[in-house]
């Protein structure tokens, strides 16, 4: 039998990384930030010179990503980047090759390979409708625009990063925009899936709900 599996998708600053977390210490589960990895994909792009519309390269690039999650720490190519893959310019091309089929195809499997016992809770925008649409539980985590872009203003804020409100709000509204629109697994909640709006929750509340959610599902 499959390893148990939650699935977490919602739209950029949900707070659904946050979240998912949480439910995987409190579960005693894995992790799997699915983000992350196109995030990497747009770094090591950046980084080696693929151009952003190369889908064959980035393809290419995506099958033989070097990889390695280390608890909170991700490492590309054996170095640290964790605080790399979260700069703005690296999240606004992340979302942009997020788009293309060949890319998604190409960490497909290297995705699902993380489901193993005694069980996963990821995290994305296709998680319940395309990667692992059997999950035992389906999240749909959501929230104003406008409370995103102030959860990610004080995020960078506290990281001692500059940032702009007006601009954050009008990248997420993009990113929304391009997120939800595009052809190939277009973000939006999967079939069976528990809508939560978190706009006016805070973590523990909302953690409570997905835990509170999954009991009741995996209840005999």
């Amino acid at each position: 039998m499959s390893a148990p599996l939650i699935a977490i998708d919602g739209p950029t600053a949900s707070g659904k990384g946050t979240v998912a977390q949480r439910v995987a210490q409190a579960l005693g589960w894995g992790y799997l930030d699915s983000g992350a990895l196109y995030r990497l994909c747009a770094l090591a792009a950046l980084r080696g010179g693929v151009d952003l519309d190369d889908e064959a390269g980035l393809a290419a690039l995506a099958a033989a990503l070097p990889v390695r999650f280390a608890g909170e720490r991700i490492e590309l190519g054996g170095q640290d980047v964790t605080g790399a893959i979260r700069d703005e310019a690296v999240g606004n091309a992340a979302s942009r090759i997020a788009a293309l089929p060949a890319l998604r195809a190409a960490l497909l499997g290297l995705q699902r390979g993380f489901r193993r016992p005694p069980g996963l809770v990821a995290d994305g925008r296709d998680m319940g409708t395309v990667v692992f649409p059997e999950a035992t539980l389906k999240v749909f985590l959501t929230a104003s625009a406008e409370s995103r872009a102030k959860r990610r203003y004080k995020q960078l804020i506290e990281k001692g990063f500059s940032a702009n409100l007006a601009d954050l709000l009008r990248d997420l509204q993009q990113r929304d925009e391009r997120d939800t629109r595009r052809s190939v697994a277009p973000l939006k909640p999967a079939e069976g899936a528990v809508v939560i709006d978190s706009t006016h929750l805070d973590i523990d509340q909302t953690v409570a709900q997905v835990l509170g959610a999954y009991r009741h599902r995996a209840r005999p």
